[in-house]
């Protein structure tokens, strides 16, 4: 799901990724949304809210949204330049930004319950989730050669009107594996809004303790690849000595 990049990619690594990401990404953004009012994983709505403190004359507020906005893109950059010093073709490489994002989740999980509506903390939360979903946003879109978004769903929904109109057209004038992008939207916009609907209801039990289970859908992706590899190994070798110790006595 991870590990597999250009050529060895298929459709189903990215509907796996696509599933994973997108129902941690749901939860994150209804989350972040009940506990501090903010919107924590996109930066299109901020834009409206900055102009407005403007126009309002709240310039404190206008920095705090500057800050969320470039904490964002700088989760983006950070994501980048990690897997671009260890190497896109090193194996794992991707699951460092998924152990800050996890660090990051789990620490609102754990200390969310601080947050009094206070100015100062909501910058620190929401800040940190923002950075967590830049990370998230350009990791998948690294892993995915841009097929898949999980944070956001505008871009998504235009893609999937374009295709859908496509898929109207004549059968020859189709272009190769539309089929394939149409189910791949579908699944991100489902996994996102079950992530959503999801933590609206987990939030009303759990309260900021809500980020643990992104946090566990996390560890989930980043280990997937990790054991999938070690249960084929351990199949085959057990193949191997079953097989083989048979063979030998035929």
């Amino acid at each position: 799901m991870l590990r597999h990049l250009g050529n060895h990619r298929n459709f189903r690594h990215n509907i796996r990724l696509a599933a994973i990401l997108c129902l941690t990404a749901g939860f994150v953004n209804i989350a972040g949304l009940l506990a501090f009012a903010v919107l924590t994983t996109n930066v299109t709505g901020h834009v409206a809210y900055f102009a407005e403190s403007l126009a309002q004359g709240d310039l404190r507020l206008a920095r705090i949204i500057v800050l969320w906005m470039f904490l964002f893109l700088l989760g983006a950059f950070s994501s980048s330049f990690i897997v671009s010093r260890i190497g896109r073709n090193q194996v794992f490489a991707y699951t460092i930004p998924i152990l800050i994002e996890f660090v990051i989740l789990l620490l609102n999980g754990i200390y969310g319950y601080r947050y009094d509506g206070s100015l100062l903390l909501k910058e620190v939360f929401a800040g940190s989730l923002l950075f967590a979903m830049g990370l998230q946003n350009a990791m998948v879109s690294m892993i995915s050669g841009a097929v898949v978004r999980t944070t956001h769903l505008t871009g998504i929904f235009t893609d999937l009107g374009i295709d859908l109109a496509a898929a109207t057209l004549p059968a020859h004038l189709r272009k190769p594996g539309l089929k394939q992008r149409l189910i791949l939207k579908l699944i991100i916009i489902l996994f996102f809004l079950a992530g959503a609907v999801a933590g609206g209801y987990s939030y009303s039990l759990l309260q900021q303790h809500t980020f643990l289970i992104p946090a566990g859908l996390l560890l989930v992706a980043m280990f997937y690849d990790i054991s999938r590899v070690h249960l084929i190994k351990l199949f085959r070798h057990l193949q191997y000595r079953f097989w083989g110790s048979t063979a030998r006595q035929v």
